[in-house]
């Protein structure tokens, strides 16, 4: 299985700057010796969607959404239906981030609609679990991943899942290896455990929490890594290019 390599570009970048940084993910791509090895996906603001869907026109590079609503229409103001987003190009989501679940007050039902509905759409959903800081001191990590995982992932899920240890998220700290191949077996034992033997393996699993250049070899060499989910790194196309060249060498 394709490792993939996703950047969520959160809430940063007007459009000129949107352009530029998916031109240049776009030309390091198409001018490195050999074609990666990884799927990459790019997840940039609402607001830049139409450029970036522009740049990466032929790239063989994917991009995709930071949230959508749960209805496919409707007075839903401020709101984007998955639908729309799928109108546009768009073939992935990212739902239930742990900003979003902060921030936005979403619980793991919120997520779970989000989730049918996207894929109602055509959209494949990356569904984000992770522990806080004081819930792995306190050795409730596999709880809170495990209730997440049956909470948010409805039944028939076909998309993607990504450990993102609360903690690790835009701190520059990043879990140990032993930490993260440790929580990757344990999500892919749920996994297996509740939606089944061959639909538990076939879900890819990423890595999100702080993965940069430095820590991206060792993070995706590991086993049940199937990939990153990037965040400040993927505004830098250096790194995020690096970071690509590391899932090829995995």
């Amino acid at each position: 299985m394709r490792q993939l390599i996703a950047g969520n570009w959160k809430m940063n970048g007007l459009t000129a700057e949107a352009e530029a940084l998916a031109e240049a993910i776009r030309e390091g791509v198409s001018n490195a010796q050999t074609p990666p090895a990884a799927d990459l996906l790019l997840c940039p603001p609402f607001t830049a969607i139409a450029t970036v869907a522009r740049v990466l026109a032929g790239s063989g590079i994917a991009w995709g959404a930071q949230d959508c609503h749960m209805s496919d229409h409707g007075a839903h103001t401020g709101d984007v239906a998955p639908g729309m987003l799928r109108d546009l190009g768009a073939s992935h989501v990212i739902l239930g981030h742990s900003e979003r679940r902060h921030h936005h007050n979403e619980l793991d039902e919120t997520v779970r609609e989000k989730c049918v509905a996207a894929m109602r759409a055509g959209l494949i959903p990356i569904v984000c679990v992770g522990e806080s800081e004081e819930q792995r001191a306190a050795g409730q990590e596999q709880d809170v991943v495990g209730w997440q995982i049956k909470g948010s992932l409805p039944d028939g899920f076909a998309g993607i899942v990504a450990y993102e240890p609360v903690w690790a998220i835009g701190t520059g700290r990043s879990a140990t290896e032993e930490d993260v191949a440790a929580m990757h077996g344990f999500v892919r034992a749920e996994l297996i455990r509740q939606l089944g033997e061959d639909a538990g393996a076939a879900i890819p699993v990423l890595y999100g929490g702080s993965v940069n250049p430095d820590n991206a070899g060792a993070i995706l060499s590991l086993p049940e890594v199937g990939g990153a989910l990037v965040g400040g790194a993927s505004l830098k196309a250096h790194d995020f290019l690096s970071i690509i060249h590391h899932a090829e060498t995995a």
